[in-house]
């Protein structure tokens, strides 16, 4: 390549891109409509696996950066039912097969590993077209084009360079979450610190329920998960932080135990409405030459724990395709699509599966299930998926 691969999409997907390009000598340009590392948060706290995103970290060759990061003992998972009784718990086994880590941390190491000048923010894509001959102009918000041979799509759910090859869009699952956080907890929060534990903890009720998550540096980040309607919304002003969290708590019913709703009722922040999306089953698009969808621009699913890591794995296997043949880009793209369309459709299945037994009508039935899956999945095997 004689020119920059442009990526689209600063998140994990287009850096792990990135990275391990640069890794093999070839050179890219991210754009990324942010203006800047720190101009948002980056969620919660992730489990990186050790069959996809751990494999994706050391063809980064920052598997020793990510064991810095990881927040040790936050493996630990906790289950209860909604009067606060441990239905079961599965303690951190200290082996790292799904270490926690937080996303802004991760996003951060894979940053600060490339060249200065590769990462343009303040881009944000408004649309991409034809160029001829096999090239695309991707125009930004901010007045300036780009025109480039190989354009790859790692902007997310919303991604306009998936919008360039495929009619699909992300379709709301019927779910909404409803985040907050402790801070400091074991001097300020400390009987939440004991009821949540180490790592995460799942109350449910049919399709509502509690989910807290010990975070590093001492942070519980709870979030509430209501079956609401696409158009529902809360009848509080959220930025009046006690008025709006005890509007979440009554959407959550009775039957909860206080101690549960204290970890909302006791948030430090205001609310945030997160409705949950994901696009079709079986998403696909017609290939056009010289551009790659990769991450979530290609399979958006709710939350289940393998969104990242998918997104991180994508980043490295079409890097190594790339830089297997180099001068062949078009034929790399086709074999990377190849494995992973497949893949991300088996996956995807899956993942909606869980997110449903996890979250839908049926819980808290379904809670022993889970931890026997969960039991099962800790356990040394191959991963296919």
């Amino acid at each position: 390549m004689n020119e920059p691969i442009t990526i689209i999409g600063a998140g994990l997907a287009g850096l792990t891109l990135a990275r391990v390009l640069h890794v093999h000598g070839i050179a890219s340009a991210v754009y990324e409509g942010e203006s800047s590392p720190s101009a948002r948060t980056q969620g919660g706290q992730l489990d990186i696996h050790d069959f996809n995103g751990q494999v994706a970290l050391k063809e980064c060759r920052l598997f020793d950066e990510f064991r810095g990061i990881i927040n040790m003992g936050g493996a630990a998972m906790r289950f209860l039912s909604p009067g606060a009784e441990v239905v079961g718990e599965l303690p951190d086994d200290g082996k790292l097969q799904n270490p926690e880590v937080l996303r802004g941390d991760l996003r951060r190491i894979l940053i600060e590993s490339l060249p200065a000048g590769t990462i343009r923010w303040n881009h944000r894509v408004e649309k991409v077209e034809p160029a001829g001959s096999g090239r695309h102009v991707v125009t930004f918000a901010n007045g300036t084009s780009t025109e480039t041979a190989v354009l790859v799509g790692a902007d997310g759910a919303w991604s306009k360079v998936r919008a360039f090859l495929s009619g699909a869009r992300p379709e709301y699952t019927g779910n909404v979450w409803i985040e907050t956080f402790l801070f400091d907890v074991e001097k300020r929060h400390r009987a939440s610190a004991e009821l949540v534990g180490a790592g995460a903890m799942l109350a449910m009720m049919p399709g509502r329920g509690i989910f807290g998550h010990r975070e590093a540096n001492n942070v519980i980040h709870t979030y509430v998960v209501l079956k609401k309607p696409q158009d529902w919304e809360p009848a509080v002003d959220l930025s009046d932080r006690s008025r709006a969290l005890t509007h979440v708590v009554e959407q959550l019913g009775e039957g909860w135990a206080p101690e549960l709703l204290s970890l909302v009722t006791s948030g430090e922040t205001d609310p945030v409405v997160r409705p949950i999306w994901g696009l079709p089953l079986g998403h696909t698009w017609d290939h056009a030459p010289g551009v790659a969808l990769i991450g979530d621009a290609a399979h958006l699913t709710p939350p289940d724990g393998d969104g990242a890591n998918w997104a991180l794995y994508d980043g490295a296997e079409l890097a190594k395709a790339i830089a297997a043949d180099p001068g062949n880009v078009e034929a790399a793209i086709r074999a990377f699509e190849a494995e992973m369309l497949p893949r991300s459709a088996a996956s995807s299945v899956e993942g909606y599966q869980s997110f449903e037994r996890t979250f839908g009508f049926n819980a808290p039935e379904n809670l022993r299930q889970i931890m026997a899956d969960v039991l099962a999945t800790s356990q040394p095997a191959s991963h296919s998926r």
